[in-house]
């Protein structure tokens, strides 16, 4: 630990007091999350070979932008949730400041990313279903290449905002992060230094940050409604529906719980009802998203059967 004048002090690290102090409570804990976080990893690898290796379904743009939010998944989920394990199984809740800023960037980043390839998920709907006849020149594979870099470096760019300003934050008596991770939350309410300029950046641009694709989403999926209330047979609504519904469900499941999060001031920052609302983005919907996606897709039926085939018969002896 380094002093400094005042009774501030740098610390070396800090302590994270994840979801429950009971140890009986924490031996439930384990394997609940450990096997939640392994079927939201290997669901999401799954998808991305399947999609990979079928080159007709990696050119389609719906599909195209589901490996890299399953990218995005893998990445969410495994930045906070193996030192969550590491807690409950060594009992040593500690963590480095450069490993709390290092956890924190990558949270923030893939969180993000999920948060903009979601709108280019409904923007690529919006044009299927509201202009078909344009879709292919619209959603060319260049758009869709630049939609989804744009994604990885809009979110890089964004967390860099909060990086360079936090770990210039000077922190008092305590240092124990009442969660299962570093957060920008907890970090700022523990902090003895000026917060207000990070907090004004939090409402303001991480607010424009969150809803500006939210936005994006709820004026395609307006449009798309109009449009599919025009169709005059009911299997011809339902059609269009079923390939919105896998995307609804995940855009109401991902929003519900980050706005209540993030849409606040740190000073209303409350542990234990935050850490249980980040179960739900951390470990929940990765792990739900291969199934949402998957289990009504014929196409990804399709081609997971013949990759099958594909890895049956390379075992097969010539």
């Amino acid at each position: 630990m380094e002093r400094e004048p005042g009774n501030q002090t740098h610390f070396a690290g800090f302590l994270l007091l994840g979801l429950s102090t009971s140890p009986e409570f924490q031996g439930l804990l384990l394997p609940l999350f450990l096997s939640m976080y392994l079927t939201g990893l290997l669901g999401n690898l799954l998808i991305i070979l399947v999609i990979c290796s079928n080159d007709t379904l990696f050119h389609t743009p719906m599909y195209f932008f589901l490996t890299h939010l399953s990218l995005a998944d893998i990445g969410l989920s495994s930045s906070t949730v193996p030192k969550m394990l590491q807690i409950l199984v060594s009992k040593n809740n500690t963590i480095s400041h450069s490993g709390c800023l290092t956890q924190l960037h990558f949270f923030v980043v893939f969180c993000v990313t999920d948060n903009f390839l979601l709108a280019s998920m409904a923007y690529d709907r919006y044009v299927a279903i509201c202009r078909p006849l344009h879709y292919s020149s619209v959603m060319s594979y260049k758009r869709c290449l630049i939609l989804a870099s744009g994604s990885w470096l809009l979110s890089n760019a964004h967390m860099l905002l909060y990086i360079f300003s936090i770990s210039g934050f000077s922190f008092c008596a305590s240092r124990e992060i009442p969660h299962f991770f570093c957060d920008v939350h907890p970090l700022i309410k523990l902090s003895c230094s000026d917060t207000s300029y990070v907090e004004m950046m939090l409402m303001v641009e991480g607010t424009a940050t969150l809803l500006g694709p939210l936005m994006i989403i709820l004026i395609s999926y307006i449009f798309i409604l109009f449009k599919v209330l025009k169709v005059p047979s009911a299997s011809g609504k339902q059609k269009a529906f079923s390939t919105c519904s896998s995307h609804l469900i995940t855009v109401a499941l991902f929003y519900s719980t980050l706005i209540g999060t993030y849409i606040r001031p740190s000073s209303t920052y409350s542990g234990t009802k935050f850490s249980m609302a980040s179960i739900f983005y951390t470990i929940v919907i990765p792990m739900l998203n291969p199934f949402i996606y998957s289990l009504r897709n014929r196409e990804m039926h399709g081609a997971m059967r013949r990759l099958l085939r594909l890895w049956v018969a390379s075992l097969l002896p010539r």
